[in-house]
């Protein structure tokens, strides 16, 4: 049992320089005025221009469950998990253009009903059995696979050494499949979304500000629904596209990009295991992540970042190259960590890069060639390399796909039309999973994870020790509890009464914070019925409730909130990462034999996704639903926003994922929150544990329930 002077010692074992109560500071205060508060999410939201360094875990046992957690939360973001169904390609080859030592053919298929992925394939000439296949992703040059850099501007690549002559320098789209082809690969360059002869859905990536049609309102939010996530799932089947031809062996592709195909590149190679061997280019780092909005959605690199996302290929090939922009340290930022990583598997050699600060942004012939040795290295047992011999390029409107007896697929949709045949088809999909309650900690489980982007933690930190204080009839200690992985800090104060023996303890979520324990200096009658009943009270001021307001409103990016979203936890998703760090508190630290959780007002919704994760560490559930429900977030800027929510079943799921536990769900009118966590309990044969009041249940009662 632990009893006050344990209070104490638990929380001041691991803290230093205890603050001081000061008669100009409310009751519940754990700073005083001017003090630095630690947290650094009350600063500035990280942006895609931070520093993202990769922290190599300590063994590889480490390392394969964050691989196995990062790959889910990459899935998640992206859409993909659980993966889509794989409905037909159809794919169309023709217009074969021969150029004597290799040949060059027109390709268009279905990536999903009602979008199409367009290409050239290029093939040799003469292929012996089966031959190796490369992907070939075109990135952030203007018309994409049809770039034609122009003749001053090939002048000055010749001039700066980049490249041998004009014709590379201009046309170097189609330089690379046609040496690779000529080396004896099989090379599929295709279009991302918006570029070539993929026009459906517009992709201006040029402008002043990055931005896709369609892909950047609340709902797509909530749905998982970006212009990154669809260019994904156009990877994917390209890669079965590739491995599907009778020439090319499947256990043999590479894939390479520049720039925003290096991010195809790496995103790609780390959550399919088919790509054999990458090289990304110009575009792994730990500064700049990607710029445009088909190299970002929400929840994609919050806590992560590209060097570590790239190391999901491990132990796999992969090389880098840099060159003088946000690459340049690639050889010292990011490749050791990566040698570090790959030495762990006994494959030190299987990873590389290098950088020609000499040249700009661009896929220039030097990193080509070490492109080129690498797949003929990994994929066709060769050493020694290769150089990029001259060519002869083909006017870029003699590859478009489409022509007077090939023209574009009369079913392909625009991205309105597109996003809502994606919902129609998501919708059935969640209805299948929720169908069959196995799928609660298979799928539902994982992904409510990944959208909040947390968990339940092991163990906590105290980043203050507590000061004590004596409201009428009790204790209270305030103190700063965070997490070891994260530079959080969440003032709490705890409350107790003389009855209090250890045993009994209620994490207390409410959107006034610690301070809504007390009226004034006089403790609210619910919280003295908790104390005089023997239980102990932990509040948080979870973010953006008391002390952990930022000082200055934290916006959301209003072209693309996922340049907010991909790089920080939503408010909601924080309240809940604060809410389990005060749970772990009462287990590990208090060491109490029964936690109860209740959320009141509008943190009942904080309170039920809170338990959905902490599992039995909490005993009792009361919340408040509030009649919540996320189909009423119509703005990206919501502070209830939490992307993927609908996605996965929003509340309807969050409380089927509190099974077993006992709860008490009111308030719920409205919130679609009744059939599936019926079924949920009944399949766990505790129906009973389930209460659910359509009316906003009396304070009181509440705290009369937990206490029953």
């Amino acid at each position: 049992m632990l009893n006050r002077r344990d209070w104490l010692a638990a929380t001041a074992a691991a803290a230093t320089l205890p603050p001081s109560l000061h008669a100009d500071t409310p009751l519940t205060n754990v700073f005083k005025p001017g003090d630095a508060k630690a947290d650094a999410r009350l600063g500035p939201p990280k942006t895609l221009n931070d520093y993202f360094p990769f922290a190599v875990p300590a063994s590889l046992d480490e390392w394969k469950a964050r691989a196995t957690a990062l790959r889910t939360q990459l899935k998640v973001a992206l859409g993909i998990f659980p993966e889509p169904a794989k409905t037909p390609l159809d794919a169309v080859v023709h217009g074969k253009i021969d150029r004597g030592a290799y040949t060059i053919e027109k390709v268009y298929f279905r990536s999903t009903p009602g979008h199409t992925v367009c290409g050239n394939l290029y093939r040799p000439a003469k292929i012996s059995g089966k031959a190796p296949g490369v992907l070939f992703a075109h990135g952030h040059w203007e018309n994409g696979r049809f770039h034609d850099a122009g003749e001053a501007g090939a002048k000055k690549m010749v001039e700066r050494g980049e490249e041998p002559d004009l014709a590379r320098a201009r046309l170097f789209m189609q330089a690379l499949p046609v040496t690779l082809a000529k080396l004896g690969f099989v090379c599929f360059q295709f279009d991302m979304v918006g570029y070539a002869d993929s026009t459906a859905i517009p992709h201006i990536a040029r402008s002043g500000v990055p931005h896709a049609q369609g892909f950047a309102d609340a709902e797509g939010e909530l749905r998982l629904q970006s212009l990154l996530g669809l260019q994904t799932w156009n990877c994917v089947r390209s890669i079965d596209f590739l491995s599907s031809l009778p020439d090319v062996d499947a256990t043999k592709l590479g894939m390479t990009g520049a720039s925003g195909g290096g991010t195809q590149t790496f995103l790609t190679a780390a959550l399919d295991e088919r790509i054999a061997a990458a090289f990304p280019a110009v575009m792994v780092s730990t500064g700049m992540q990607g710029g445009c909005v088909c190299e970002n959605c929400s929840l994609l690199r919050v806590n992560t970042g590209n060097v570590e996302i790239a190391g999901l290929i491990a132990p796999r090939p992969l090389a880098m190259s840099g060159a003088n922009d946000w690459t340049k340290e690639i050889e010292t930022k990011g490749l050791p960590e990566l040698k570090k990583l790959y030495a762990m598997y006994g494959k030190e050699d299987l990873v590389a890069a290098k950088c020609w600060p000499q040249f700009p942004h661009n896929y220039s012939r030097p990193s080509r060639e070490m492109m080129y040795g690498w797949f003929l290295k990994h994929l066709m047992n060769k050493d020694g390399g290769a150089k990029e011999g001259d060519f002869e390029p083909l006017p870029p409107k003699q590859l478009s796909v489409f022509d007077a007896e090939h023209s574009r697929p009369k079913d392909e949709l625009p991205a309105d039309k597109l996003r809502a045949a994606m919902t129609v088809s998501a919708t059935e999909t969640l209805a299948k999973l929720q169908s069959d309650p196995a799928n609660l900690d298979a799928v539902f489980r994982p992904a409510f994870r990944s959208i909040l982007v947390t968990e339940y933690p092991k163990t906590i930190q105290v980043r203050k020790a507590p000061v004590e204080s004596k409201p009428v009839g009790a204790t209270m200690h305030l103190a700063v509890l965070g997490r070891a992985t994260e530079k959080d800090a969440v003032p709490t104060a705890g409350i107790f009464g003389p009855k209090f023996t250890g045993e009994k303890l209620v994490v207390w979520a409410h959107p006034g914070g610690k301070a809504s324990l007390f009226d004034g200096e006089k403790i609210v009658p619910v919280a003295r019925t908790l104390i005089d009943a023997g239980f102990a009270i932990v509040a948080p001021d979870c973010f953006g409730t008391g002390e952990s307001t930022p000082a200055k409103p934290h916006e959301v990016n209003k072209t693309y909130a996922a340049f907010t979203y991909g790089y920080n936890r939503t408010l909601l998703a924080n309240r809940v990462h604060d809410l389990l760090t005060a749970i772990c508190f009462g287990k590990t630290m208090l060491k109490a034999k029964t936690l109860h959780l209740v959320g009141w007002g509008e943190a009942g919704p904080w309170a039920v996704l809170a338990k959905a994760l902490a599992g039995d560490a909490v005993v009792k559930l009361a919340a408040d639903l509030n009649q919540f429900r996320f189909e009423q977030v119509k703005e990206t800027a919501d502070p209830r926003m939490l992307p993927g929510a609908l996605k996965y079943g929003g509340m309807a799921t969050a409380l089927a994922l509190c099974s077993p536990g006992a709860v008490l769900a009111h308030n719920h009118r409205g919130t679609g929150t009744g059939e599936f966590p019926k079924r949920v309990y009944d399949a766990a044969k505790a129906a009973e544990r389930l209460v659910r009041e359509s009316e906003k249940r009396d304070d009181a009662k509440v705290v009369e329930w937990l206490l029953a």
